[in-house]
């Protein structure tokens, strides 16, 4: 009787393996209509980039001007020579690079590869630009790439933020608000006791302090994740400017709490180009390298990430093997904040020196912008970030070299560059599966 019983499943058993077979196979060429339409569309979007710097760069600079470009800094030990190169010739071999490339992508393609060779692609029309942009002019190269990495620098620890909380599944965009309360408390504390030291650890702390306000509205309450976040920098932008007017405008002295001093590495500050730009800084860009590498290494190589990416992905699951999953997002969201509050305190204490209303100019949203484009990882939150702060360095340059161009569309191309991604052009972003999903333990 149990083998005519076993017998009678087969057939059974046969048709559900069947199916799996069958629709195995039709989703796969949906699968490779699909990555072949994106080898299409990245193979147009390498010649569309080449084109364009022909037109615009190449033909559009004159025969015989030189584009000048300075290799020091300011505190440069050693003094190398400006490079000098013909701004016409230099400008159309980048974009014939740039063509290159479309044509064997569209051929035969990159492969896996292919993002390196956007980033490429995009990285020689940059280039063109920069020597469109300084013919017959100078521009000092390191100067420019300075000044990206230190206005990366809340942007990275923003995203830093945001990809802490949302990891754990609750989406925090009250990142401007934290950055602001904590640029107001560092500038405050510091001056009262005369230390940048005190000031760094307040500016912390409030960050920490409005992120647990988050954490106990979305996980406790269960208030809306969006609308908690969007009543935290309201409240944090009308009481910064009150208690700025009130009490800043007033007392001077409680408005000067000064700025860390730059730290130059011994022997590694000597090198030349990348000595000045990395090895002799303010303590801030030292804490954004230290905080993006032991992220990165927590996150994927420990087993403290390995819980944070489960809760993400899968709350229950997570649970059922014993992983208390409130504790954790509590625990990622007040993080979060302590590192919000980091990037509001190099406004007053790494920065500028002082707090203003509203100083922070929506760099906690740039932030949420920047880890998106990086894909939830510190690493290409990074990355991202250091495409933002060249953008908004790139715009004052070129108003010193006086280039006929709206700097308003150079801000723009990041969050061009950052809706790609979104729509999926260079690769989908995928968020954590349970992102912005509340969890209810049964």
């Amino acid at each position: 009787m149990q083998s005519r019983r076993a017998g009678r499943r087969e057939p059974s058993s046969r048709r559900s393996r069947g199916t799996d077979i069958v629709s195995t196979i039709a989703a796969a060429p949906a699968t490779s209509r699909v990555s072949i339409r994106r080898a299409r569309v990245l193979g147009i979007v390498f010649m569309a980039l080449g084109f364009a710097a022909a037109w615009w760069f190449g033909f559009g600079s004159e025969s015989g001007l030189d584009s000048t470009f300075g290799l020091n800094s300011r505190s440069s030990e050693v003094d190398l020579p400006p490079l000098a190169l013909p701004s016409r010739e230099t400008a159309l071999l980048l974009a014939a690079i740039c063509v290159f490339l479309g044509a064997i992508q569209l051929t035969r393609g990159f492969g896996k590869q292919a993002n390196l060779i956007l980033g490429v692609a995009v990285g020689c029309f940059i280039l063109a630009f920069l020597v469109w942009a300084a013919r017959d002019d100078s521009l000092n190269m390191v100067g420019m790439l300075q000044s990206t990495l230190l206005r990366s620098v809340p942007i990275t620890l923003g995203a830093l933020s945001g990809l802490l909380c949302e990891r754990s599944g609750v989406i925090n965009i009250a990142i401007e608000g934290m950055m602001l309360t904590a640029a107001f408390m560092g500038a405050i504390v510091g001056s009262a006791a005369g230390s940048t030291w005190v000031g760094l650890i307040l500016a912390v702390l409030a960050g920490g302090l409005l992120g647990a306000l988050l954490a106990v509205l979305s996980i406790r309450y269960r208030v809306d994740q969006i609308v908690g976040g969007t009543v935290i920098n309201i409240l944090a932008l009308g009481l910064t400017s009150y208690l700025s007017a009130q009490i800043l405008a007033r007392y001077q002295n409680l408005n000067s709490p000064g700025r860390f001093p730059v730290i130059e590495i011994p022997l590694l500050s000597d090198i030349p180009i990348i000595g000045p730009m990395l090895f002799a800084n303010n303590l801030f860009i030292y804490l954004m390298f230290i905080l993006v590498i032991g992220i990165n290494i927590a996150l994927f190589r420990s087993r403290w990430g390995l819980r944070v990416r489960a809760v993400g992905e899968h709350p229950k699951a997570a649970d059922t093997v014993g992983i208390k999953v409130l504790g954790v997002r509590y625990r990622n969201v007040i993080l979060g904040g302590m590192v919000a509050g980091l990037a509001g305190a190099y406004f007053t204490l790494g920065s500028v020196g002082r707090f203003d209303e509203n100083m922070t100019g929506g760099r906690g949203f740039i932030a949420l912008a920047a880890m998106i484009f990086g894909r939830w990882n510190p690493i290409g939150a990074f990355g991202a970030a250091l495409v933002f702060g060249f953008a908004d360095s790139l715009q004052n340059t070129l108003a010193i070299l006086q280039v006929p161009i709206a700097s308003e569309f150079l801000l723009m191309a990041p969050y061009i560059a950052t809706i790609l991604v979104v729509a999926g052009v260079v690769g989908r972003a995928r968020p954590p599966a349970a992102d912005g999903q509340l969890y209810i333990k049964e």
